[in-house]
């Protein structure tokens, strides 16, 4: 049963959203899990949800958009009271999300944001995927302090916002700094398993010896470059230094042995300012801001990375 028109049919004084909030369905259309920062949002989508005693009927896309436009219509179909999508890519939702417009369903977007009209959704909650990427490369050029260095770069899946964002970002990072040039640059679809092999094809076309870095867009391309790296021979944050973006618990773990150098923090916790704009909104109609921004946070090895991993590694990455 759709909540909100409901409730506006009724012509009724709203009800505060604690009062109704075990009583809403919300769909959940999940790009997969590819990552381990994938799988945590997943389990901590799941804890909010539960937590607020919502019925959260989840669909894992398997990295595929129309699976996840079936979701949605689904979804539409089974009448939820609000929508929660991580679109894989940023084009080609205009149309599935004119119907959940015109169901009266909210939409919010996870972590990623659409080439839409921000008419036909609620709010976006994400990071600032370009000033993450900005970051990482402010990180690097201080820490090449104008020596010069050959950068590689593992790109995320083609299309999608975070890999046209981050290497935007990353790009401007560098920009001011003189001799940091990137010599490599191709897709390792944010898979630990492809960032190796697209790292193993990096070593063997410039040799590891000329590559002085690598920046990736997700940390489990960089854990798998790592693992490429040391079947060259060569030792992952000393020959070849390495900054991604994330902050899984691998990666900190990685930080720990000295084997990365850096990685900037996108929480997975995206549904609880998620699901309290929508309590807002379905408690008296208060649209939220168009985009919630989530905070990030540079660690490197003057960081306890040891202790961030044992905090994190329960949290089902």
């Amino acid at each position: 049963m759709n909540v909100k028109a409901t409730l506006l049919a009724s012509a009724i004084t709203l009800a505060p959203f604690a009062a109704m909030a075990a009583d809403l369905t919300i769909g959940f259309s999940q790009i997969g899990s590819e990552s381990g920062w994938r799988a945590a949002e997943t389990t901590v989508t799941k804890q909010e949800a539960e937590k607020r005693g919502i019925d959260l009927k989840f669909a894992d896309a398997q990295q595929k958009q129309e699976n996840q436009i079936k979701a949605i219509r689904s979804f539409i179909a089974q009448g939820v009271d609000a929508i929660l999508l991580a679109p894989v890519v940023a084009t080609g939702w205009d149309e599935v999300l004119e119907e959940a417009a015109d169901a009266e369903i909210p939409v919010v977007l996870l972590d990623r944001t659409v080439d839409a009209s921000d008419d036909l959704y609620l709010t976006a909650v994400t990071s600032d995927l370009v000033h993450e990427g900005r970051v990482a490369g402010q990180w690097l050029a201080d820490e090449m302090a104008g020596e010069p260095c050959r950068i590689v770069e593992l790109q995320g899946t083609t299309g999608s916002s975070p890999a046209i964002d981050r290497k935007k970002g990353f790009e401007e990072g560098i920009a001011g700094a003189e001799g940091l040039e990137i010599v490599r640059s191709q897709t390792g679809d944010f898979t630990r398993s492809q960032g190796k092999v697209v790292m193993e094809s990096f070593l063997k076309a410039e040799g590891g010896e000329n590559i002085c870095a690598l920046y990736a867009h997700n940390d489990d391309m960089a854990v798998g470059a790592i693992q490429a790296i040391k079947e060259a021979g060569l030792n992952p944050g000393t020959d070849i230094k390495i900054v991604a973006i994330d902050a899984v618990p691998d990666a900190h773990l990685a930080i720990a042995n000295g084997e990365m150098n850096a990685t900037i923090e996108l929480t997975p916790n995206m549904a609880g300012p998620a699901l309290d704009a929508l309590e807002a909104y379905l408690a008296d109609g208060t649209a939220p801001e168009k985009w919630i921004q989530t905070e990030s946070k540079l660690y490197t090895a003057a960081d306890d990375n040891q202790a961030v991993y044992e905090e994190k590694k329960g949290l089902g990455y």
